[in-house]
């Protein structure tokens, strides 16, 4: 299901994960190796992210914080896109964010 993620502008590969940080499924990328890292690395973000998210829900007691939506780590080249427990690498010059990020929220309800 997740493939067609690929199928997006700029996509250069996209991943599942659990909540373990195990692939559970992935694409794109020339091996296993490094969709298992992506899958890791979005994993400890996500868990980064959520921290940040209950921290300032606890202190500034405002509601909305919680549960964070998605995130993006944005490099000078390439992203990291995260939605649930979906990620996806793209290229900055050839996607547009908002539809990577819209197509990811679908993809997480599935």
């Amino acid at each position: 299901m997740i493939k067609r993620l690929l199928a997006v502008d700029g996509v250069m590969a996209v991943c599942q994960f659990r909540d373990d940080g195990a692939l559970v499924e992935g694409y794109g990328m020339p091996d296993e190796q490094q969709l298992a890292g992506l899958a890791k690395f979005a994993l400890d973000y996500k868990r980064m992210v959520q921290g940040n998210a209950d921290q300032l829900s606890m202190f500034t007691q405002v509601n909305g914080w919680t549960p964070p939506g998605g995130w993006i780590v944005k490099g000078p080249a390439m992203s990291v896109c995260s939605v649930g427990n979906i990620a996806c690498v793209i290229n900055n010059n050839e996607s547009a964010l908002n539809e990577v990020m819209q197509e990811l929220q679908e993809a997480a309800r599935w």
